[in-house]
């Protein structure tokens, strides 16, 4: 077994005989410098390939301060304030952090402003509002007594978001505040090129430029506790200016409104069904970021250097599952792994050469302090990574942080030498090559391909109560014998159904990009979806899928799952439920018990008729069911937030709705806290358990003779064909 390579080390100063021993033990061969921290000499001559982190529009204080007018601009959104007579006062950094944000008062407000009626929805015309810019107060007159009222204003973002969480974070005293920079402003981006350029000059032993990331962050803001108020990390509220807007509309022959990016205090979270105005401006700044993106590729390549994007932090614009990522020229993508999920957004990224996780848990004292094992976590994330990374295998691994608090943890240090050599012992037995997918499993809703593993997220890789049932199919189908793609609905309208898709999964919330929201008005949507599943494919819902009350049905495609939703408008329409089946191809590895964790109630569904095969009810409303559907077949499930049993429920399902019983037993294990992956071209398999308790399992292999597997706490064990 290779025990040396594909493995990045994060180091720091006055730290290089340490490092030395941690990389020889975790078999290091490249070295990098995490946010806050220095590679010296002694390091960079320890004769490893060497990352250094490049922030292009952070770390240079000298040259923003001078041009404060430059630094990235947020449409923020007010509190929303009563009025209580014909005038009112709305506060603008009421809940808002002073130290990040700053009112643009440069620009003109009421050309760039917006004061919204929120009772009304109306725009409230200039004339009836000033600001006072030496309070930062909107004053409002000729107001309507008991309406509440929002101004939409644009602010400079005075202290990079990350580099002030990890100030936080850290508590990095009395470090000086790093002042972003925005380089649509053509002295700011002079001054980014030429100061890379002279970077590559200054710093020949490095071989990786770690972009760390590009221009633009995603959405976090902060209020005035110092508190999270806004994280969304698909959010393009950051990249707005004065200069961008007015090109904008040069461009699309239209003028973008200050709600179009507040949008009524969504600030166009990924959930919100996509309108014309979002799309149109995530095209207009990727088109200009990819291309200033590209002058830095080429640049760093000109050098002799790789290219290296980190997906996070200043990521906006770049849109890696956007057509046309190819062209950036990028060597590769590094991004954090919080689950499989992740692992696959970063793993599943075309037109780089190689891609490469940052493992967890960081390096920082919120992790490794007196009294907690770190060992816990870095083995949790390993095994969440490790079933997605055989189905779509990254090249590299490695760490962030304080080496030096890392080395603090004997027991830490062991099990990343442990996770470190069974990665590299993947890679080699599996020759970076997949496991077989047995289906092709097509997840459908507004964004398609260009957020692929990016559905029903709202932070990266953090629980959140909402969202968890949802998030749970994703999680599910990244370590699954599947192949997983993304469509959307404009992909059926265009194009139809693509004919090797096996099954169609479509679940949300109502009124999310997720479910379709009014997407389903349209008829071609519904007959293309009928068609196709009538004569013999199949489709899943999950949650409120095809949602929107509409002709007297709630969910548009209810005659295909045999589920509907009660929306309190047929009452008086008695509703009938069959007896539940007890046995059934689905629920067969469903725990003796019968419980199912189904996460978040799907209130009032019912059977539209009596036809329906109902697996699992609560209560009076539906909670799994399958339906005959012409030659195709169609599945509701309320809900699946992840666990192994879910992700076996799901994996049952999908074979099941897709008439591939038959198909099933091959490659499977009997216990659902062990998968197990097939690679035919190598003629290997492995079982791995994902618990930190030993399993036991018998695998049923492709000629019906079963084997029997004992599995340690976390174990991955391998057979030949």
């Amino acid at each position: 077994m290779t025990t040396t390579g594909r493995f990045t080390l994060p180091s720091e100063e006055n730290y290089a005989e340490k490092t030395k021993e941690l990389a020889e033990l975790w078999g290091a061969d490249a070295i990098r410098n995490s946010d806050g921290t220095h590679l010296d000499e002694a390091v960079l001559s320890l004769g490893k390939k060497v990352y250094s982190a490049y922030f292009p529009t952070r770390a240079h204080n000298e040259w923003i301060t001078l041009h404060m007018d430059e630094t990235p601009q947020v449409y923020l959104l007010s509190e929303r304030i009563l009025a209580e007579g014909e005038s009112v006062d709305i506060p603008l950094m009421a809940k808002f952090y002073e130290e990040q944000l700053k009112p643009n008062r440069d620009a003109d407000p009421h050309r760039y402003w917006e004061v919204v009626d929120r009772t009304t929805g109306e725009i409230v015309d200039t004339a009836q509002w000033e600001l006072d810019e030496h309070e930062d107060i909107v004053h409002i007159s000729g107001a309507t007594p008991m309406h509440e009222y929002t101004a939409a204003f644009m602010a400079y973002i005075i202290w990079d978001p990350v580099e002030m969480y990890n100030h936080l974070t850290n508590d990095w005293g009395d470090k000086e505040h790093e002042i972003p920079f925005d380089i649509y402003h053509e002295a700011t981006r002079n001054f980014v090129f030429d100061t890379f350029r002279k970077w590559l000059k200054d710093n020949p032993q490095t071989d990786v430029v770690r972009f760390t990331t590009f221009f633009y962050q995603f959405t976090l803001l902060f209020d005035e506790k110092h508190r999270e108020k806004i994280v969304d990390w698909f959010g393009c509220a950051c990249t707005v200016s004065p200069k961008a807007l007015d090109d904008f509309e040069a461009k699309y022959g239209y003028r973008l409104r200050p709600e179009d990016f507040v949008d009524e205090g969504s600030y166009n979270s990924a959930w919100r069904v996509p309108r014309k105005p979002q799309r149109d401006w995530i095209d207009f700044l990727s088109d200009f970021v990819r291309a200033n993106v590209k002058q830095l590729v080429d640049d760093t390549h000109a050098a002799g250097k790789e290219a290296m994007m980190f997906l996070g932090d200043q990521w906006i614009g770049t849109e890696p599952y956007k057509d046309g990522f190819e062209k950036l020229g990028l060597d590769a993508v590094v991004g954090s792994v919080g689950d499989g999920t992740t692992l696959r957004m970063i793993a599943d990224i075309p037109g780089v050469r190689y891609t490469e996780g940052r493992f967890l848990p960081y390096f920082f004292p919120d992790t490794f302090y007196e009294g907690n094992d770190p060992s816990i976590e870095g083995l949790d994330n390993w095994r969440k990574a490790r079933r997605a990374i055989l189905r779509s295998p990254i090249s590299r691994m490695g760490y962030g942080g304080y080496l030096s608090l890392a080395a603090k943890f004997p027991k830490f240090v062991d099990t990343v030498t442990h996770i470190a050599d069974e990665f590299r012992d993947i890679h080699e037995r599996t020759g970076g090559v997949a496991a077989e997918g047995e289906l092709n499993v097509a997840i459908l809703n507004c964004w398609g391909k260009m957020r692929s593993w990016m559905a029903f997220t709202v932070a990266h890789a953090l629980p959140n109560k909402q969202t968890h049932s949802y998030y749970g199919i994703l999680e599910a189908l990244s370590g699954m014998r599947v192949n997983v793609r993304f469509i959307s609905f404009d992909d059926i309208r265009e194009n139809g159904i693509d004919e090797d898709i096996d099954v169609i999964i479509n679940g949300g919330p109502v009124q999310t990009a997720f479910s379709g929201g009014d997407v389903w008005a349209d008829p071609n949507i519904v007959e293309t979806l009928r068609a196709w599943v009538r004569n013999g494919g199949a489709l899943v819902g999950v949650g409120e899928p095809t949602s929107l009350a509409r002709q007297g049905r709630f969910f548009q495609l209810a005659d295909v799952f045999g589920v509907d939703e009660e929306r309190f408008q047929t009452l008086s329409v008695d509703k009938y439920f069959p007896q539940t089946v007890k046995e059934h191809f689905i629920t067969a590895d469903v725990p003796g018990d019968g419980s199912i964790d189904f996460g978040e109630p799907i209130l009032n569904t019912y059977p539209i008729n009596e036809e329906v095969t109902l697996l699992k009810a609560d209560d009076g409303q539906v909670q799994l069911a399958v339906n005959e559907y012409g030659k195709g077949r169609g599945v509701y499930v309320s809900g699946l937030p992840y666990s192994a049993a879910n992700a076996r429920l799901l994996e049952r399902i999908l074979f099941f709705a897709s008439h591939n019983e038959d198909k099933y037993d091959a490659w499977s294990s009997s216990n659902p806290e062990c998968e197990v992956a097939y690679f035919p071209d190598r003629h290997i398999y492995c079982v791995i358990n994902n618990t930190e308790e030993p399993q036991t399992t018998e695998v049923t292999l492709a000629d019906g003779g079963t084997t029997r597997f004992e599995l340690e706490p976390s174990a991955i064990a391998w057979r030949e064909v």
